[in-house]
């Protein structure tokens, strides 16, 4: 009884798609998550040698 049971959700669960869909959403939510980390990479180096910059202008003593 308890092996016909498990057969029937392991069966179950090959036939059903929205895990794929999950799996859909959870790689496009890595890739995002990727493209957002690299940006925010990319816009700290350029704020720094923006303020670098700004100091040096100044000549202040914070730099």
């Amino acid at each position: 009884m308890i092996m016909q049971t498990i057969k029937a959700s392991v069966v179950k669960f090959a036939k059903d798609e929205d895990g794929l869909t999950i799996v859909e959403y959870a790689v496009a939510g890595g890739l995002i998550t990727v493209a957002v980390a690299t940006m925010f990479g990319l816009l700290g180096t350029a704020v720094n040698v923006r303020i670098t910059a700004l100091c040096a202008a100044v000549k202040g003593a914070a730099c």
